[in-house]
C-alpha cells in the first residue's frame, strides 16, 4: 500500500529524531491515512479511497465530494481521481 493521500497528494517526509543529548537519528513523518468511502451524487457511485485526515476535512469544507473534485488541482489527485474528474466535468455540462 502506498503511503500517499489520493486527494491531497501528501507523502511521507524525512527528518531527524533528536534526543536530549542532541543525537540525531533518521526517521520518517508519515501522513495520517485512513480508508474512507465517499459517495458521488452526480455519478451515483461510491469510492473507497486512502485519504489523509486533512483531506477528509477539506472535502467537508467544500460541501461534497463532487464539489471538491471539481475544484481540486489535477496534479495533487491520484490517477483514478484524474479520470473521475474528467467524467464529472463531462456529466455536469
Amino acid at each position: 500500500m502506498s503511503k500517499k493521500c489520493e486527494l491531497t497528494g501528501k507523502i511521507p517526509l524525512k527528518g531527524h529524531k533528536v534526543s536530549h543529548a542532541n543525537n540525531k537519528t533518521k526517521r520518517r513523518f508519515l501522513p495520517n491515512l485512513k480508508k474512507v468511502r465517499f459517495k458521488s451524487e452526480i455519478l451515483n457511485k461510491s469510492l473507497r479511497l486512502t485519504v489523509s485526515n486533512a483531506g477528509v476535512r477539506s472535502v467537508d469544507k467544500k460541501g461534497s465530494f463532487d464539489q471538491f473534485i471539481k475544484l481540486a488541482k489535477a496534479k495533487n489527485l491520484s490517477f483514478r481521481l484524474k479520470k473521475l474528474k474528467k467524467t464529472l466535468a463531462s456529466k455536469s455540462n
